[in-house]
This record gives structure tokens, C-alpha cells and sequence, in this order.
């Protein structure tokens, strides 16, 4: 998150709103760094075809972004407060319906940056303004660093009920996954192989266990204040 800064960006996080008899996943394995890759008949939803990374995971609720979400915005307008985001021409994504305002990155790197939290493999959460601006100042590769606006929030036990009636399917997480280069086929791609595999599954006899939430807004897990955005890029 970045605290303190305003400045209005035209933009706006542009959520897209198909059946198949395959059994609910189960809930046991979710946690930091799961892949959740929303059904095919979920057109009239905010999540309708998205891709979603874990990056928080507690008995509190968890925190996820949307890796597939891709603006037409650069960092360089959307952070222009920022040291290091000028010239950027790499687009900022779309994190979730949830305090659009609020910004934070992920980063790929061999070294856990100080300051990051590990998601999976080598893959980090940027979560606070100065670990961003720190981070721009290195002039990141984009195909290793993507900015998100906003991101998506489940209470306690909401996640684990959309999993439970078939709302998402689970997958792990992979550097490759959250930095892939062509986001607006990702859901397609993603969604195929999760049916494959829970197909496979079915066929070995494997017994899938039975998790839509509202979307709240989980500040206290980043540390949001309830009475506003600690950065505004407005709508």
C-alpha cells in the first residue's frame, strides 16, 4: 500500500461479467501463493473469467489479486508521485473491486527483497510504498514486476465456501503464472487444466470435497485505514 499520496488517473478497474458438471474442489491445500481461476458459468459475477494469486491467507480472511486484469494505464501515470516511476510505460492491472486506490506490487527475483513477503517460488509482495518506490528506483524488468490496483478480499471462511460449492477451482502458483506474458488468455488457458485435472481426479475414484463472497474490505491485513484510501488514483 502506499500511504499518504493522491493524485486523480483516469482509470477504472473494468471487471468482465459458462456450465459443466465437475465436482467442487477441496479446500485442505488453499493458502499463500494458490492460483484461483474462476468457473466457466460465472458471467454474471465480479469475478467472471478472472485469475486470482493468494498472497494472504489467515484465520482472519484472506487477500488475493487479480493476475489477469491487465489496464491500459501506465506506471508511470498511475505512480507519478512515486521516485523511479517515471518513464514507465509497463500498464498497471486491475487487483479487485476492493479498495481500487490502494497499491501493491509483485515481484520476481532470485533474493527476497527486504521489507517483501514471499507468495511462492520467487515470487514477493511489494506491500508497502517505500519497498515500491525502493524497487522502482531499480528499474525492474516488466516481465518481473507487475503494479496492482485494488485488490480482492474474503472474510473468515467466505473463500473456503465459494471453493466448497464449485465456485473456484485451485491450482499452485508459479512464477510463470503470475508473470505471464499474454494475461487476457490466461483465465481460458487455466481453466482447461484445472478441468483436466479435477476430471482425472473423478476418474481415480478421488473424492472431491465440496467454497461467492461479498467482497469486504480487509484493511486491517494491510493496515488500510476504514475511513479512506491512503492513495488515490481516482476513478
Amino acid at each position: 500500500m502506499i500511504r499518504g499520496w493522491s493524485r486523480p488517473t483516469a482509470i477504472s478497474a473494468v471487471i468482465l461479467g459458462c456450465a459443466l458438471g465437475l465436482p467442487a474442489q477441496s479446500t485442505r491445500d488453499l493458502g499463500i501463493g494458490k492460483i484461483l481461476v474462476a468457473k466457466r458459468d460465472a458471467r454474471e459475477s465480479t469475478f467472471a473469467e478472472t485469475v486470482i494469486l493468494v498472497v494472504r491467507y489467515t484465520q482472519g480472511g484472506t487477500v488475493g489479486l487479480m493476475i489477469n486484469r491487465r489496464t491500459e494505464v501506465p506506471i508511470s501515470r498511475a505512480l507519478d508521485p512515486l521516485k523511479g516511476a517515471s518513464g514507465r510505460s509497463d500498464p498497471v492491472y486491475a487487483g479487485g473491486p476492493v479498495e481500487l486506490p490502494n497499491v501493491l506490487a509483485l515481484l520476481r527475483a532470485n533474493i527476497m527483497p527486504e521489507g517483501a513477503e514471499h507468495v511462492t517460488g520467487k515470487v514477493y509482495l511489494v506491500p508497502t510504498g517505500a519497498l515500491l518506490e525502493k524497487t522502482l528506483a531499480q528499474r525492474p524488468d516488466p516481465a518481473d514486476f507487475r503494479v496492482y490496483l485494488g485488490y480482492s478480499g474474503w472474510s473468515r471462511g467466505q473463500l473456503e465456501n465459494e471453493i466448497s460449492h464449485g465456485f473456484w477451482r485451485v491450482l499452485n502458483g508459479s512464477a510463470d503464472i503470475v508473470f505471464d506474458s499474454e494475461p487476457e488468455t490466461l483465465w481460458s488457458r487455466l481453466i482447461e487444466r484445472a478441468e483436466q485435472r479435477i476430471a482425472r481426479a473423478q476418474s481415480h475414484g478421488v473424492n472431491q470435497a465440496p467454497a461467492c463472497a461479498a467482497n469486504p474490505s480487509i484493511n486491517a491485513m494491510f493496515g488500510f485505514s476504514s475511513g479512506g484510501s491512503p492513495c488515490r488514483f481516482a476513478r
